[in-house]
């Protein structure tokens, strides 16, 4: 068996950190990074000890929840909250940061940025990471880093399908079908 590399076993902290959001329009997860350790992480969520969106709904102004503090700048505080330095690190990301996570983090001193998901890549947000040295990169996550018998349940789904198909199963549903296995397999 090959060992995940780094990129994706970061990418899966901050998938991982994701889960724990308690936004109901996106979940972020963010993983600060230095010399291939981990730092600090952050999900996109209400203040500590304050209303959830999952509890009470979004509280959108302009089309952006402002209940949410964002993973990016959840990571970064939770660095300053606890005295850790982030000059000359490095942050996955599940989605590509928003304008004001950009400044934050360059304000930071990240050196570089990595995302696994395009998510309104601001055009500003683009110039002013090249303006400031950060290197970005599209890093898609891979789900089968996770899972060592991804393969063998692709096979499988396609054998069932196959079957379903030589049993002359109803059109409509097997498209459907097919469809849901490349979404869940993508």
């Amino acid at each position: 068996m090959s060992r995940i590399s780094w990129h994706q076993y970061f990418m899966a902290q901050s998938h991982l950190l994701a889960l724990r959001s308690t936004c109901t329009r996106l979940t972020v997860g963010a993983t600060v990074v230095r010399d291939k350790r981990i730092i600090a992480g952050g999900y996109n969520g209400s203040i500590a000890g304050g209303d959830h969106c999952i509890d009470k709904g979004c509280y959108v102004i302009d089309n952006h929840c402002v209940r949410t503090v964002h993973a990016e700048m959840n990571a970064l505080l939770q660095c300053a909250k606890f005295g850790v330095p982030t000059g000359g690190a490095e942050m996955y990301v599940t989605h590509f940061p928003c304008l004001q996570c950009c400044k934050s983090i360059i304000q930071a001193g990240i050196k570089a940025v990595y995302y696994a998901e395009d998510y309104k890549n601001h055009p500003y947000a683009i110039e002013l990471f090249q303006q400031a040295g950060v290197q970005v990169e599209h890093v898609p996550f891979e789900q089968a880093a996770l899972d060592s018998k991804v393969h063998e349940k692709v096979e499988l789904f396609e054998e069932m399908l196959k079957e379903l198909e030589n049993l002359h199963a109803d059109e409509e549903k097997l498209r459907a079908l097919k469809e849901q296995k490349e979404k869940l397999f993508q």
